[in-house]
């Protein structure tokens, strides 16, 4: 996931770690300015996750090519309804703006996007799917910190797609417990078994190999 990691250029009285992520106002603030002020280069992008702006490279071919499969089927999936499957924007909750691989949100943006235009309200997102990048900031990023993140906005149904556990494996984790940057279900299958959205406009998708593609070589 990352090329770059670094903490807000600003002194605070409370430095947060991947643990603990409480912190006030002010290192929010001094991070989301920090973030606006990025210029990156051409295939690069920029997120807020627990405290860190975190730089990423765009994703290499097969990383890709998993999450334009997912949009394209997703978008079948959801055809003539209220919902649409998104990639390449922004999500944006209280001060943390995060670039999902793909993400289910209205169809109708109105009402759902950022007074300044930066990227779509996390809380009009009904689920995210996240196709872990290689690299052990990468695969620990998608596992770990962003699943905290993304429980804590209350997003309701994170996705992770795996190539870097054993010979691949997608995990579904549903019913967000914000408190507790949690979620308190998760259903995890490896490559080539299916596994089908519990809840929301994604309800009843299947996962499988014509997304995946077939188990990796161990």
């Amino acid at each position: 996931m990352t090329a770059l990691a670094q903490k807000a250029p600003v002194t605070t009285p409370e430095i947060t770690t991947s643990e603990d992520t409480t912190h006030g106002p002010d290192l929010d603030e001094a991070l989301w300015q920090a973030w606006k002020a990025m210029e990156l280069p051409e295939g690069f992008h920029a997120e807020i996750i627990e405290g860190f702006i975190n730089v990423s490279p765009t994703g290499r071919f097969a990383h890709g090519q998993i999450a334009n499969r997912l949009r394209r089927a997703i978008d079948k999936h959801l055809d003539e309804g209220a919902y649409a499957a998104y990639q390449d924007m922004n999500v944006v909750h209280e001060h943390k703006v995060w670039f999902p691989d793909c993400f289910v949100a209205p169809e109708d943006s109105e009402g759902h996007v950022t007074n300044d235009g930066i990227g779509m309200e996390a809380s009009a997102v009904q689920l995210i799917i996240e196709v872990v990048s290689p690299g052990h900031d990468g695969v620990e990023g998608d596992r770990e910190h962003k699943c905290r993140a993304y429980a804590r906005a209350g997003i309701p149904v994170y996705v992770l797609i795996d190539d870097h556990d054993g010979r691949g494996t997608v995990s579904v984790l549903s019913v967000p417990r914000p408190d507790e940057a949690a979620y308190a279900d998760t259903h995890r299958v490896s490559y080539g078994i299916d596994v089908i959205i519990p809840d929301g406009p994604a309800k009843g998708f299947t996962i499988g190999e014509a997304i995946t593609g077939p188990p990796r070589t161990a």
